[in-house]
């Protein structure tokens, strides 16, 4: 089986933005954008990892919330979603905004300007990579053992190896809430047609799941 790369679970607004361009720490998908509107479709799920009471939501938004970990051997992200910090690493007791315990439970390559030595936070080991995106590529597969590779984001990233024409398929939700501005996946999904057929999928929470695979 190929190992592919895999972009999952990716959220947008009705009009393609991810994330306003003023991030910070305090806000780190900028002020234009609630996040809690853009994922609140995934934390009402059954199966949301960070759930701590029973019940939640089955059907098709649980089976996409399921399928987030299934066959992923590494992840690859852009610096900005790995934290807010600019320019060379000055303080290397900033791990990130994912805590001790990160979701990913993977090697995760994150693509930086700015050399960093490797970083283990429980069963995640961040590493610190820069280079063309097929270079990058190539070495989250070696170490994704024969699983696929999750390109998890944030936009410049998808967009940086979708131009490379290195994406094997995407999920993105995309939110019934407008931003306005901010850093665009797309101004029409429409524009991914050239290379992926697509399925649009409209979900009772609200969402419409748009999956693309190669042609």
């Amino acid at each position: 089986m190929p190992q592919l790369l895999r972009v999952q679970n990716f959220n947008v607004s009705s009009d393609g933005v991810a994330a306003g361009t003023d991030q910070s720490l305090e806000h780190p998908f900028g002020t234009v954008l609630d996040p809690g509107r853009l994922f609140s479709w995934a934390g009402a799920t059954a199966s949301w990892p960070m759930r701590t009471e029973p019940g939640g939501s089955r059907g098709l938004d649980d089976y996409l919330t399921r399928d987030y970990a299934r066959n992923i051997g590494a992840e690859i992200m852009g610096r900005n979603k790995f934290g807010p910090l600019r320019g060379p690493w000055e303080d290397h007791d900033w791990q990130g905004w994912w805590g001790d315990e990160p979701p990913f439970r993977t090697p995760v390559f994150v693509l930086t300007h700015h050399e960093r030595p490797s970083l283990t936070l429980s069963d995640t080991t961040f590493h610190f990579v820069s280079g063309e995106p097929a270079a990058v590529l190539e070495q989250a597969r070696r170490a994704a053992d024969g699983k696929d590779v999750r390109l998890g984001g944030g936009v410049t990233t998808i967009r940086e190896f979708l131009e490379a024409d290195l994406v094997d398929t995407l999920h993105v939700a995309v939110s019934p809430v407008e931003a306005g501005s901010g850093l665009r996946l797309w101004d029409s999904p429409d524009e991914l047609l050239d290379r992926f057929h697509r399925d649009v999928v409209p979900s009772p929470s609200g969402v419409t799941h748009h999956l693309f695979w190669r042609e």
